[in-house]
């Protein structure tokens, strides 16, 4: 945009991501205008620096190693190969498909910065523009920088430098063992880096069951990778054109470093301080994204930038229920966020599947069983290696395991979690099973087909049934 003047939508979306395209896109579906601003590409963090590069860097890794479970097969595989297939992924960061896909869908498109200036208005480069119903903020995250002494005099990797790097670098350290540490730890290993992990705490993936964190430490140790946990990085510096890293009385030296130590709500320039909120902080929302503390019914949120659930798929969820709830309002409707509605995210507070794309891969929705003991429900735990005729098919020394944590008062799951080669696909079964409360006596009558990993079922359901 350029000049001075005022613009109209029914709907203003700030930020041009995953989320915020879906949040555009239900409001047109709905039948109002809407306008997308994005300063960077549109499609997001998803699309050209997080889940889609990354796993396009996992995947021929995760491949040749399947292969080499199987006798008498071989596979190696060019890095330089997977950076190009990579970057068909991100189209070469060009936006230009989805710019067309937005424009085809009766979304306009602004570039530039957008900030909140005051009720239904935001400002993009020098221009306002108004929103007659909703301002929809979906601004996701940004990475969070320890206070290490010496990093801010260092180069660095953010998770988008290292998804978006041209070359592998011969040494690469990792600081922080959560889902994009141990990811991309993995992804540069097997590309042919030598790779430290540093974890400050006892366990890797410390949301998770800690049976997932301790399969996946083992995983990256039998690759080679570096892992130091309960390891406290001391201090960094630059040691010529590679950089220090301070460890106890070791130094180790890297070519890169990832930092890799969480994210928090994108909200410091967004502006909400021009109605009353606090920059910086996640924007509290109802379940049907309506933003809490502001007057008037009109500002709303979607994705990483609430804090509710972190993640592309729950927040692409959210952001269809936003757009949903504000065509409903511009009706004239109540559009109640009732638990299952479709004006409610109900599934953000117990039902949010998420898959680490490590090898073995972790799968898991629900809650855990610390998690579910917290909440204050009466659970029952079912462990069980998965070991049926599909998951011997799939590997030769398959070793995978299984949770499920069930609801003794109510005879439902309230948690899964699977560990193992291309366990990825078992999640959404489980997913269903959780969101419509199955009674575990109905569960018993889902039939997995044989042989397929996903018999692991029938065996969770028999040591369920007796006691196990």
């Amino acid at each position: 945009m350029t000049g001075t003047g005022t613009t109209e939508f029914d709907v203003v979306v700030i930020g041009g991501g995953a989320v915020g395209e879906n949040a555009a896109d239900y409001a047109t579906r709905a039948g109002l205008s809407a306008a997308i601003v994005e300063a960077e590409l549109l499609g997001g963090e998803c699309s050209y620096w997080a889940c889609m590069p990354s796993k396009a860097l996992l995947r021929t890794g995760h491949a040749a190693a399947a292969l080499r479970r199987l006798p008498g097969t071989t596979a190696e595989f060019d890095p330089q190969a997977v950076l190009r297939r990579r970057d068909g992924f991100t189209h070469d960061w060009d936006d230009t498909s989805q710019v067309e896909w937005a424009e085809g869908a009766g979304i306009t498109v602004l570039r530039g910065h957008a900030r909140i200036t005051g009720e239904r208005r935001v400002e993009v480069a020098g221009e306002t523009v108004t929103a007659r119903h909703a301002v929809v903020v979906c601004t996701g995250s940004t990475p969070v920088t320890p206070p290490v002494p010496g990093l801010d005099t260092v180069r660095t990797w953010s998770s988008r430098d290292a998804t978006s790097t041209k070359e592998v670098p011969p040494r690469l350290g990792v600081l922080g063992g959560g889902v994009i540490g141990c990811e991309l730890a993995l992804a540069f290993r097997r590309l042919g880096s030598e790779v430290v992990l540093l974890q400050n705490g006892p366990a890797l993936l410390p949301a998770m069951e800690p049976f997932a964190g301790e399969r996946v430490a083992a995983a990256l140790r039998e690759e080679g990778v570096d892992l130091r946990l309960d390891t406290h990085l001391d201090s960094v510096a630059a040691d010529g054109g590679a950089i220090a890293l301070h460890v106890g009385g070791e130094t180790l030296v890297v070519d890169e470093l990832l930092v890799a130590t969480g994210r928090r709500p994108n909200t410091a320039e967004v502006g909400v301080e021009a109605v009353g909120l606090e920059p910086g902080e996640p924007l509290r929302v109802d379940d049907s994204g309506l933003v809490l503390g502001v007057d008037g019914g009109w500002l709303y949120a979607a994705g990483d930038v609430t804090g509710r659930a972190p993640l592309t798929h729950q927040g692409k969820y959210a952001a269809r229920i936003v757009g949903a709830a504000v065509g409903a309002r511009a009706r004239g409707e109540q559009a109640e966020p009732a638990p299952w509605s479709e004006y409610g995210a109900t599934a953000d507070h117990g039902a949010v599947p998420q898959v680490v794309f490590t090898d073995p891969e972790v799968a898991s929705v629900g809650r855990t069983a610390a998690q579910a003991r917290e909440a204050g429900i009466a659970v029952r735990v079912v462990d069980l290696p998965i070991a049926v005729g599909g998951s011997s098919l799939q590997a030769d020394g398959y070793d995978g395991a299984m949770r499920m944590v069930v609801d003794t008062t109510r005879e439902v799951l309230v948690g899964v979690t699977f560990v193992g080669q291309d366990v990825a696909e078992l999640l959404h079964a489980a997913t269903v099973a959780i969101v419509a409360e199955v009674p575990m006596a109905r569960l018993w009558h889902a039939v997995p087909a044989y042989p397929t990993i996903s018999e692991v079922w029938l065996r969770a359901m028999e040591a369920y049934r007796s006691g196990g």
